[in-house]
C-alpha cells in the first residue's frame, strides 16, 4: 500500500495497522456512532481484523473503491476514528467520509480531518469535485461540512433504505476553485 500519511496540529491520519483492530471494533460496536452508518453494532474484533487485512490491499490506481485511514491524537497516540476517500471512476472527483469515536466528537477534530482530506484531494490529486453525503439526522456531521465549506447541493428525501427504514440523505460538494478561493482565508 503507497504510504498515504498526514498530520494536521493534533492528530496523525495513516494507513491502518492490525494493532488498531481492537480500537476499531469498539467503537463501531458503539449504536451511537453506528447510528447513521453502513454497519451493524456489535462489529466483532475478526471483521475489524479482516477490514483492516483489505485496507492493506489498497492501490492508488483501484478507483471507485474506499480507502479507510486511521485517526490518531498526537497527544496520547488514541486512534479516535476513521476518515476514508474514494476516487469515482472519471478520476477527477472524489467522494468522502468521516467516523469520530463519541469521546472525540465536539472538539473540531472532524473539522480538521476534513480540511486535511480536501487538502490531499484538491492540492495533491488534483480533483475538480468532492462530495459528501450524511443523513439529515446526523447534524454533526452536516455542521462538519458546512463549517469547511461544502455547500449543500440537495436534499434527497426517503433515498436510501437503512436499518429497516427508508433515510433522506444530504448531500454536499466543493469544487476546486472553491477549495483555492477557501485556502486563502485559512488559519
Amino acid at each position: 500500500m503507497p504510504e498515504i500519511r498526514f498530520e494536521t496540529e493534533r492528530l496523525i491520519i495513516r494507513p491502518f495497522e492490525l494493532t488498531d483492530a481492537e480500537a476499531f471494533s469498539a467503537y463501531r460496536s458503539d449504536v451511537a456512532v453506528a447510528r447513521y452508518q453502513g454497519w451493524e453494532a456489535p462489529y466483532p474484533l475478526e471483521k475489524a481484523i479482516e477490514f483492516i487485512q483489505h485496507m492493506q490491499q489498497w492501490k492508488p490506481e483501484m478507483l471507485g473503491e474506499w480507502l479507510q485511514l486511521a485517526i490518531v491524537r498526537k497527544d496520547s497516540g488514541a486512534m479516535i476514528g476513521d476518515c476514508a476517500f474514494y476516487i469515482l471512476k472519471d478520476g477527477r472527483q472524489a467522494e468522502i467520509g468521516l467516523t469520530l469515536t463519541q469521546d472525540a466528537q465536539g472538539f473540531g477534530f472532524g473539522r480538521e480531518v476534513t480540511l486535511r482530506l480536501l487538502a490531499y484531494l484538491f492540492d495533491d490529486l488534483n480533483m475538480q469535485r468532492v462530495r459528501a453525503n450524511c443523513d439529515p439526522r446526523n447534524v454533526p456531521a452536516w455542521r462538519v461540512l458546512e463549517r469547511v465549506g461544502m455547500r449543500r447541493e440537495g436534499h434527497m428525501h426517503r433515498s436510501t433504505w437503512m436499518k429497516g427504514e427508508w433515510t433522506d440523505d444530504y448531500w454536499y460538494a466543493m469544487l476546486d476553485d472553491e477549495w483555492q478561493e477557501l485556502k486563502k482565508n485559512l488559519k
